[in-house]
């Protein structure tokens, strides 16, 4: 079958590419997972990937991830990539399978920009293709760290405790995205905060009933009554509780990314409208942010508490008829291709207007 290459277009007419160079500017993907061809100019504000199950929106998350917590680390990206796909095989294969499957070519291509810098990685699955498994080349990408997180849709600080000694001794089946946010959640309160911050970590703690403390490897909420174990709270709050550990121990300073998978998972809907607005927040303070959801009401609180100043962009992922990945951009909700989810929607709307018609008139 022969390749086609999809570039994103922008149903509006806004070019985000010159607005910030500090976070991620373009992603190339060739043959890498799920994908033949596909390129994406990121946002530097919030960035919503949408789309089917099997479109590729979490290995978006890992791949940019990876190239960024790696600009910090100068690991090589190719280790870090098998450690966040964590795909199976002996040691010296596994990198290789995550060249995308079902085609004559046998080599995947990553590329992540930052403005003018860039970091690549070459990926062959044929020992007899060399190089192999991997060619990287950076341009300036070590220069410029950035801070980066990932919050993974499972839900990690009940099961804190223990986790990061065994992690580090043990060969445990786990992407290294769990170890690397707990680290993170670990961190120390810095001294200060700017005032939006502040502000955001009020908004979380109106919501969560409190603060978050750590004692020892556990993580508490606090409400001046006592300390309730995480364990005994319930999992939506925790999550909402590790975002407000990420930005009071100052994890997500201006310039940095932030990756959170399906942030709904496990949140109740009249939650949605806080963690908006702190997810609107940071970007306002100067964070990259990239959502991926399946939840109409987290696209339409994004659509309607975006101010015109705000830098928003909803990434829809779907296949072709050729079984092909493609992408279309835009820069609001209501100009974005039908997405599986308006789809759903639209659906249950009709039945649940047809059923109520149901002898009318008879």
């Amino acid at each position: 079958m022969g390749k086609r290459t999809f570039l994103v277009y922008w149903a509006g007419s806004l070019d985000w590419r010159g607005l910030a160079l500090m976070g991620i500017t373009q992603v190339r993907l060739e043959n890498f997972t799920v994908f033949d061809h596909l390129e994406l100019s990121p946002s530097p504000g919030v960035n919503v990937l949408v789309g089917a199950n099997g479109t590729g929106k979490t290995h978006l998350l890992k791949v940019c991830y990876a190239a960024c917590d790696v600009s910090k680390t100068q690991d090589p990206f190719s280790a870090k990539l098998v450690k966040v796909f964590l795909p199976s095989g002996p040691a010296d294969k596994k990198l290789g399978r995550l060249v995308a499957r079902g085609n004559d070519c046998q080599t995947a291509n990553v590329t992540i920009f930052r403005g003018d810098s860039r970091i690549e990685a070459l990926i062959s699955s044929n020992p007899g293709n060399p190089p192999y498994p991997y060619f990287g080349g950076v341009s300036g990408w070590w220069g410029s760290p950035i801070e980066s997180v990932y919050i993974p849709a499972k839900e990690m600080l009940s099961n804190a405790p223990g986790f990061l000694s065994l992690y580090a001794a043990r060969e445990v089946h786990f992407e290294e995205v769990y170890r690397d946010v707990l680290h993170r959640a670990y961190l120390p309160a810095v001294r200060r905060l700017d005032g939006a911050r502040a502000g955001m970590l009020k908004v979380l703690e109106r919501v969560i009933g409190g603060e978050v403390v750590v004692r020892g490897e556990e993580f508490f909420l606090s409400d001046g009554q006592g300390d309730l174990e995480f364990t005994l709270l319930a999992e939506g709050l925790r999550k909402l509780g590790l975002l407000w550990l990420l930005i009071r121990n100052g994890s997500l300073p201006p310039g940095s990314a932030l990756f959170w998978d399906e942030p709904e998972a496990n949140l109740n809907p009249k939650l949605y409208g806080a963690a908006v607005e702190v997810l609107l927040g940071l970007q306002r303070a100067g964070v990259q942010v990239f959502l991926a959801t399946h939840d109409y009401v987290v696209l339409r609180e994004l659509d309607l508490q975006a101010k015109e100043c705000d830098k928003v962009a909803f990434h829809c992922l779907y296949r072709t008829d050729g079984g092909e990945i493609a992408c279309h951009s835009a820069d609001s909700f209501l100009k974005m291709h039908q997405t599986a989810i308006g789809e759903a929607f639209d659906s249950i709307y009709d039945r649940v207007v047809t059923r109520s018609l149901q002898g009318v008139g008879e």
